[in-house]
């Protein structure tokens, strides 16, 4: 059996369950399956038996890339890299999977371990794209974001260049050349796997070490709320913001819809939320079905939820936040499927408009309907599982 380690870097839900996902559907007589996070939410860990070890992660991320920072220091990394390197030695894998885990770029290649990168094919510099989105940042709420857009793609290298700083000083350190920035770092692998497909995410060139998985989706294994064999009609609408988009936008959100008088299926997707009682709510919801029964969804912008809806056929409002929500709900908006509005800008009337044209027009409900048959067509359990024997 080969002995497979999967180490995943717990900051926001869809790093977890995507490795999860693909390491419970591996075949069991094959591999010996190991899984390093920080914690193990039984809900999303129920019914696994992989060996399961604990590894630090810093839980500031998100805050500091909110305030403009990098998301690591070269500390948390060389920490990283020195827990990483630790547990090597004492599982000996035959390979290394990580899902957006930096350090992985040093430690793997410096154990000299196959290394195998989940990461979606947005942030590839061969994504058919004008130029990257600009995500929420101080400098827009600075210059405003007209100029902030005049000057973002002019700033866009060095930015890159400085995130990815902190990986190159620690590669310098145990003798690895230098990345030239940070997209360089989320695309290295000896194998590098896009959770995506090339209708949402078209790329101009494939390199060889590169393939398209199609999209990991997970639901928690929960029973569903009271209130969900109620009839909800036509016109209902699915509203989550994830684990990491920006609830305190969600208050506008359903002002706005419920203005539209739609039915409302809200997810908190764990955090606590106040919604209020015309709102049939639950922590956690059946995303696919949640999906299936309503006229469109609205999201974070990210692809774990965006990409449950466009499996159902529904068409996405996403109302993004960082810089992976923007890319991702970038791609669906080209691809016609989905409408992006900025939480850092977000109006009732803007989300009134943007509902009523999901509603209204329906070459939305007709692009995602086209996206829904490419992504049945692929199997990312069995293209993973070929991926990682070809390692």
């Amino acid at each position: 059996m080969k002995r497979l380690l999967f180490v995943v870097e717990d900051i926001t839900l869809a790093q977890v369950v995507r490795l999860v996902k693909l390491a419970s559907a591996l075949t069991r007589d094959q591999y010996e399956v190991h899984f390093a996070s920080s914690r193990f939410d039984p809900l999303i860990f129920a019914g696994t038996s992989f060996t399961q070890h604990t590894l630090y992660t810093f839980e500031g991320a998100l805050k500091r890339l909110e305030r403009g920072q990098r998301l690591y220091s070269r500390r948390v990394l060389a920490r990283y890299v020195e827990e990483e390197l630790a547990l090597f030695k004492q599982v000996k894998p035959d390979v290394v999977i990580g899902d957006l885990r930096f350090s992985l770029t040093v430690s793997a290649p410096h154990a000299g371990i196959p290394y195998a990168a989940l990461i979606n094919a947005y942030w590839s510099r061969a994504m058919q794209r004008e130029v990257f989105p600009l995500p929420e940042h101080p400098i827009v709420r600075l210059l405003g974001e007209r100029l902030a857009a005049q000057y973002f793609p002019q700033a866009m290298p060095r930015v890159l260049q400085w995130f990815a700083a902190p990986v190159n000083a620690l590669r310098k350190q145990y003798g690895l050349p230098p990345f030239g920035d940070l997209i360089d770092v989320m695309m290295h692998g000896d194998r590098v796997l896009f959770p995506d497909v090339p209708a949402i995410t078209p790329l101009s060139t494939l390199q060889p070490n590169e393939q398209f998985l199609g999209p990991v989706l997970w639901e928690p294994a929960l029973p569903p709320p009271e209130w969900w064999s109620r009839s909800l009609g036509a016109r209902a609408v699915y509203v989550t913001m994830g684990s990491s988009g920006r609830n305190d936008r969600l208050p506008t959100v359903l002002k706005a819809l419920t203005r539209l008088d739609l039915p409302l299926m809200v997810s908190s997707a764990g955090r606590e939320l106040d919604v209020g009682s015309n709102v049939l709510a639950a922590k956690y919801l059946p995303g696919s079905a949640a999906a299936r029964r309503s006229a469109f969804v609205v999201c974070n912008g990210g692809s774990s939820t965006g990409y449950q809806a466009l499996r159902e056929g529904k068409p996405v409002l996403g109302i993004a936040s960082n810089l992976d929500q923007y890319l991702a709900m970038t791609a669906v908006r080209d691809a016609g499927a989905g409408i992006l509005l900025r939480s850092d800008s977000l109006h009732e009337l803007a989300v009134v408009d943007a509902a009523q044209a999901l509603l209204e027009d329906p070459r939305y409900a007709l692009a995602a309907q086209r996206i829904a048959a490419e992504l049945a067509s692929h199997d990312c359990h069995a293209r993973f599982e070929s991926a990682i024997s070809s390692l």
